[in-house]
C-alpha cells in the first residue's frame, strides 16, 4: 500500500489504495483522545477535501480523522455503478472494505465513527444512517440530494443504468428507509433554500421525520450562494460541531 502525503493546517492529508479505489485520509496533528473517525462522503462532482482549508481546519482543531473513499458517480448505493466497479457496489465497499480499514488502521469502530457528506454524499449519508443506525448513530448531510429519482427523469447516464426506472430510484431514497420504530439517534442535515434542485426534498424528509416524532436538526433557512461550496463550507462549522458533540452523547451513554 503506497501513501502520498500533503500538509495543511498541523495535520495532513494521504491517499491509500483500498482494492483499487483512491481513499483519501487526514490525520490531525493532535487525535482526539477518544479516537473518532469521520467517514466522508463526496458529491457527484467528485470534490475531494484534501486541499479545502475549512474543512481541513474544522478537522485539525478536533482532533478528527478522516476517510473519505472515492466512489465515482455511485451515489452511495448497494447498486452497481459500472464507472465505480462492476463487482461492488459503493455502499457494500464502505461496509465491507472501508469500515474494517478503520478498524484496523485506527482501532476504530461504531460508535466511535461519524458521517458527513454533501450533496449526492449526504443523501448517502442519510440512506446509510437510516439504514443501519445502530452502525451510524451520527450523521450531518450538507445540501443532500435526497429525491434523486428526479435525475433518472431527466435522463442521468448512470441512474439510468442503476435502476429499472424512476419509481425503483424513488424507492431507494433516504425518505423512503426511515423506519418509524428503529433510527439513527443524532442526525443533522442543511439545505440553502436557494437550493432550487434539493430544497424541496430536503424540507419533505423533515415533514416525514417530524411527524413520526423522529428526533432531527436541521437547517433549510441559511443561506450562502445556493448549491454548491460556497453553502458547504459556510455550513462546515456547525457539521463537524454537530458530528463531534454527538459522537461524545454515544461514548457516554449508558445501554
Amino acid at each position: 500500500m503506497v501513501e502520498r502525503f500533503s500538509i495543511m493546517a498541523s495535520g495532513s492529508w494521504s491517499e491509500v489504495e483500498l482494492e483499487g479505489h483512491l481513499v483519501d485520509l487526514f490525520e490531525p496533528a493532535t487525535p482526539n483522545e477518544f479516537g473518532y473517525v469521520v467517514i466522508y462522503l463526496h458529491g457527484v462532482h467528485l470534490t475531494r477535501l484534501n486541499e479545502n482549508e475549512i474543512y481541513t481546519r474544522q478537522f485539525d482543531e478536533r482532533g478528527l480523522r478522516v476517510v473519505a473513499p472515492m466512489t465515482q458517480r455511485s451515489w452511495w448505493t448497494d447498486r452497481i455503478c459500472e464507472e465505480f466497479d462492476p463487482q461492488i457496489s459503493a455502499q457494500r465497499h464502505l461496509l465491507q472494505r472501508v469500515m474494517p480499514f478503520i478498524e484496523e488502521r485506527y482501532g476504530a469502530k461504531p460508535p466511535k465513527i461519524g458521517l458527513l457528506g454533501t450533496s449526492m454524499g449526504g443523501q448517502g449519508a442519510l440512506r446509510l444512517a437510516f439504514q443501519r443506525p445502530h452502525m451510524f448513530p451520527v450523521t450531518a448531510a450538507i445540501s443532500p440530494a435526497i429525491d434523486f429519482h428526479f435525475r433518472f427523469r431527466q435522463g442521468d447516464e448512470t441512474l439510468t443504468k442503476m435502476y429499472r426506472d424512476e419509481e425503483q430510484a424513488r424507492q431507494d431514497t433516504a425518505t423512503l428507509h426511515v423506519h418509524p420504530l428503529n433510527w439513527p439517534r443524532h442526525v443533522w442535515f442543511c439545505c440553502d433554500p436557494a437550493d432550487f434542485d434539493w430544497q424541496e426534498s430536503a424540507d419533505r424528509l423533515q415533514m416525514k421525520l417530524a411527524s413520526m416524532g423522529i428526533p432531527h436538526v436541521c437547517d433549510l433557512e441559511s443561506s450562502a450562494g445556493g448549491h454548491g461550496w460556497d453553502y458547504y463550507n459556510h455550513m462546515a462549522g456547525k457539521a463537524v460541531e454537530f458530528i463531534i458533540e454527538n459522537l461524545d452523547r454515544e461514548r457516554l451513554r449508558i445501554v
